[in-house]
């Protein structure tokens, strides 16, 4: 029987779809897996459908969003509740009462307030203003996830994190000292970061100078790691490459056909990166070596870092 993860948070460059070939190198003795940038907790939410940890570090400098999550893990009825109620209020003018919520959450960043938002917004595409207001237009086609399968969703989300998740909402430096030598991180940062320049998808953007230099000291820690990164798009690259001196294996999978580029006439593939710290692939050295013979599976590079750069 296939099961069907669950996800109540439609999230634009959420990891979802890639979530089975990310954790593809996850450690079978993971004690627990932690996410700095955690956005939707796609990768959270399908390992724990995997059984893959005992428990979950979820964290994103975005307060609402990890509250949102929180709030659905902890009291899946009340957020179940609070959604079908909101839902339910855009039928008189759906269009005017998705601006009224807008309009709200900026106000008090309530987070159940999100979920509608979040639901209903143009793609699952998440916008914010140089205010760090949130100032997406809604889906004049559609009017977001039937109240009855969100409630299908969060509860299935509960019952898998409930107990077993804790929530934050820190500076991604400060989570990243609490692994330890049992645990997993997987680090999805924003590339806002690797440019430079203000992206409006992101709550908040990083320091690419900053991250090298965390990076570096988890490899001081023997920290376990995989990194999100840069990707390509037929021949048009993504976001800079991690640095060789870091000695990260950079995997590269098939993330499917660009949407954009079909649009334009043109048949691209979507790659995108991974990057695996020494410590990871220490623990999965028989594993890795196995995926050397049958990369035609999913990943469609699979190469050290330095014979690359």
């Amino acid at each position: 029987m296939t099961y069907s993860i669950p996800h109540p948070i439609q999230y634009q460059g959420s990891k979802r779809n890639l979530a089975s070939a990310i954790l593809r190198y996850a450690p079978r003795d993971m004690d627990r897996l932690i996410e700095p940038f955690a956005g939707s907790a796609a990768i959270s939410i399908a390992a724990a459908a995997s059984r893959l940890a005992n428990t979950y570090l979820i964290n994103d400098l975005n307060r609402p969003l990890i509250e949102l999550l929180r709030l659905m893990v902890e009291k899946p009825l009340e957020s179940a509740e609070h959604y079908r109620r909101i839902w339910n209020g855009q039928h008189g003018n759906s269009i005017e009462h998705y601006y009224s919520v807008r309009e709200e959450f900026n106000r008090t960043l309530d987070p159940n307030l999100f979920l509608y938002l979040l639901a209903r917004c143009v793609k699952g595409s998440v916008r914010y203003n140089s205010d760090g207001l949130f100032n997406q237009s809604p889906d004049k086609r559609r009017h977001g996830t039937q109240p009855e399968t969100m409630r299908a969703n969060i509860f299935g989300v509960s019952s898998l994190l409930k107990g077993r998740a804790i929530f934050s909402s820190l500076d991604y430096r400060d989570v990243l000292e609490k692994a330890g030598v049992t645990d997993l991180v997987y680090m999805d940062p924003p590339y806002q970061g690797v440019c430079g320049e203000r992206d409006s998808r992101y709550y908040s953007g990083i320091s690419h100078d900053k991250f090298i230099a965390a990076l570096e000291r988890l490899n001081s820690r023997g920290i376990s790691y995989i990194v999100s990164y840069d990707g390509r798009r037929g021949d048009k690259t993504f976001g800079e490459p991690l640095p060789v001196s870091l000695g990260l294996t950079r995997i590269e999978l098939h993330a499917g056909r660009s949407s954009q580029a079909t649009l334009l006439g043109r048949d691209e593939l979507t790659y995108e990166s991974l990057y695996l710290s020494s410590a990871l692939t220490k623990r999965l050295e028989r594993k890795l070596s196995g995926y050397r013979q049958a990369d035609a599976i999913q990943c469609a590079l699979f190469e050290p870092h330095a014979s690359y750069a």
